[in-house]
């Protein structure tokens, strides 16, 4: 990699940020002028503000992303007196501006579904002015180098999101969704509050250089305090364990538009929260116990989602478990505090962002045709709905991890980084991650053959004779993200060298971002550590060697799990047709709140020859009826029971922050 000069930027390009924020919020307020009338108006606001704000972000990539200068804005010309920033600032890193493309890619990829997507709902300028507030939040996140700046854009962030959850009050859990979205998400809001306020008053400043320049000589237990809350506030917003059941609740119901931007953009704006917390500001993610619990955090959270994925049948609610559980894979790869881990961690949150994307927008298109998305009333839709077909299974072998897709290169470099992060150490804990993700891999490959079949194959149903597959205006958004998955999976090497190498070496290099707004110097005068060194490591994912590495860790770690899946653990039950079986699964299950969350079915009813996406894979469900059974108890769809979870997981960070650092 070349090597970097750190360094403020002038011109025109200092002025990039605040633009590319400022085009979406404005363009929200010429969209709420425009009103109900005026529809072409209103799209071509729309249009160009995303376009702009993308545009803009792409002519940032040159000086920051290749030159290596960081691009610092103050709001009002208010500059760092000293070393004291006395005003609210903009600061574009690599790290940043990496955020900042997927999230303007993805809003202006969005912005071009939700044209036709959206033509029939009515009150189009409400959806469209909370639409790009939304993105305008979400790219003023990123670019915010001021923390109470960055819990302002949360606030926006989840208000909007809570609200265009919501929009279509009429579908069937809508309200719900919103509601428990607020709630249980206002505790990650509280908890980021929090951290702000013991920060504040330990340290007096939120810039995040001024944090980073003095956290590392201010430790104490206020600031182990601030830590946890902000790790359990972004932790939430990415959606991760315990608060993954928001995701489905949010994600089942909202437009396929929206989905696409809460398990693309929202849980990436959370992950890069994390990043900056423990890379830039608390500069901790060398401490073993910290890289340990992040790691693990990510490694559970990407288990027991694919789990639950696994079981669903409604078509949107596996997808947003699947989202939750890729966001786990990226924090175990950040976790691991290595700079290839990082690398790796950030390359499957792109390719999270374009995959997942096009798997949502295909779960769209499919609801737009068929009008539901319950697994067990599609099928046979491949004949009806060739393109969105093809468009699917390249994000569902992206997603499966399957070459050439670049869901496979990114996951392959998580698996190398945790073997060698397990090999340097000597952790066993390591080994379980690797573990836990290889057999995530495997269950998301089985996964999406249980919804192939459920949806696209099979006999197709009467119902759906006259069905016509979606317009040209819908797909070509799907074909360019579906274009995206196969040229970053091809050339992950130009990926790696343009943005990943850029982005991971400015989250490991603190000294660089507070030069960049107190001056060169400040950071050496204060210790603060010098850049990452960059890893040669190869990716080595078309090594024959490395294929029969994996396939033998695959195979033993399959094999785990059926030998322990298929000990008796308590009463047997025993069935010997599918009536049976169903008689006794209702057992199991008996006196088990709201059974819309029901994880677990029996086999095919005898009437249907279709194979429906209850029947699929029921025995190995079956082996495992248990695990199963107690997720359902866990995922009771109560609110309260959510709410609860957010606190204990609070209370266990605050244990874990004060006790270890």
């Amino acid at each position: 990699m070349m090597e970097m000069i750190y360094g403020q930027i002038g011109g025109a390009v200092a002025h990039f940020p605040i633009f590319a924020v400022i085009s979406l919020f404005l363009g929200a307020f010429l969209t709420a002028l425009v009103g109900k009338r005026r529809a072409l108006l209103r799209r071509g606001i729309v249009f160009v503000s995303s376009l702009v704000s993308l545009v803009l972000v792409i002519l940032m990539i040159p000086p920051v992303m290749s030159e290596g200068w960081i691009i610092t804005y103050w709001m009002g010309g208010w500059e760092p007196v000293g070393q004291w920033a006395i005003g609210i600032g903009l600061e574009a890193d690599a790290l940043s501006l990496f955020f900042a493309l997927i999230v303007t890619a993805a809003v202006f990829t969005a912005a071009l579904y939700s044209f036709p997507y959206m033509a029939q709902d009515s009150q189009p300028e409400n959806y469209y002015t909370l639409y790009l507030m939304l993105a305008g939040s979400l790219l003023g996140l990123v670019l915010s180098g001021d923390l109470f700046n960055i819990f302002v854009m949360i606030e926006i962030m989840t208000m909007t999101a809570v609200a265009l959850t919501a929009f279509r009050v009429d579908y069937d859990g809508a309200l719900e969704g919103a509601i428990k979205y607020m709630i249980v998400g206002s505790i990650g809001s509280s908890a980021v509050l929090v951290g702000i306020a013991i920060l504040y008053s330990q340290l007096h400043t939120l810039n995040l250089a001024q944090l980073a320049l003095r956290l590392p000589e201010a430790n104490s237990p206020a600031t182990a305090a601030a830590f946890a809350f902000l790790f359990v506030g972004f932790g939430s917003k990415a959606f991760l364990f315990p608060f993954h059941p928001l995701a489905a609740d949010a994600h089942a119901v909202a437009p396929a538009s929206i989905s696409m931007i809460i398990s693309g953009v929202i849980t990436k704006c959370g992950v890069y929260g994390i990043i900056r917390l423990c890379y830039v500001l608390w500069q901790n993610m060398s401490l073993p116990a910290v890289s340990t619990a992040v790691t693990l955090i990510g490694a559970v959270s990407c288990f027991i989602c694919v789990t639950m994925a696994f079981n669903q049948h409604n078509f949107k609610r596996l997808l947003a478990f699947h989202s939750i559980s890729q966001i786990g894979y990226v924090i175990a790869a950040v976790g691991l505090g290595s700079f290839f881990g990082l690398e790796a961690g950030l390359f499957h949150a792109m390719n999270h962002t374009i995959f997942k994307g096009l798997l949502f927008l295909a779960a769209g298109a499919v609801q737009h045709a068929a009008g539901t998305l319950d697994l067990d009333r599609l099928g046979g839709l491949a004949r009806k709905m060739p393109r969105t077909f093809l468009l699917f299974l390249i994000g569902a072998a992206a997603i499966s991890g399957l070459p050439p897709f670049n869901g496979f290169a990114s996951k392959w470099m998580i698996y190398q980084s945790v073997f060698e992060k397990a090999e340097e150490s000597g952790n066993p804990v390591f080994i379980l991650v690797l573990v836990l993700c290889l057999l995530s891999s495997v269950l998301t490959l089985a996964s999406f053959v249980k919804v192939t079949q459920s949806v696209f194959f099979g006999p197709c149903r009467p119902e759906y004779a006259e069905l016509r597959d979606v317009s040209a205006a819908m797909r070509v958004p799907m074909w360019i993200l579906a274009t995206l998955c196969v040229i970053t999976g091809l050339f992950p090497g130009a990926v790696r060298n343009i943005l990943l190498a850029p982005a991971a070496a400015a989250a490991g290099n603190p000294a660089a971002y507070i030069d960049a707004v107190f001056g060169v110097g400040t950071a050496a005068g204060a210790h603060i550590p010098e850049a990452a060194k960059a890893s040669e490591t190869l990716i080595g994912c078309w090594e024959p060697l490395s294929w029969l590495w994996l396939l033998l860790t695959v195979t033993c770690a399959v094999c785990f799990v059926m030998v322990l899946g298929g000990r008796p653990f308590g009463r047997t039950v025993q069935a010997d047709d599918a009536e049976e079986r169903r008689q006794a699964s209702e057992k199991l299950f008996a006196g088990l709140p709201d059974p819309k969350y029901e994880s677990f079915f029996s086999g095919e009813k005898a009437e249907f020859s279709h194979v429906g996406g209850s029947d699929l894979f029921w025995g190995f469900k079956y082996s495992l009826r248990r695990y199963f059974s107690y997720m359902r108890r866990w995922h009771s769809g109560n609110v309260n029971d959510y709410t609860r979870y957010g606190i204990a997981a609070l209370a266990f960070m605050l244990a874990f922050a004060v006790l270890c650092l």
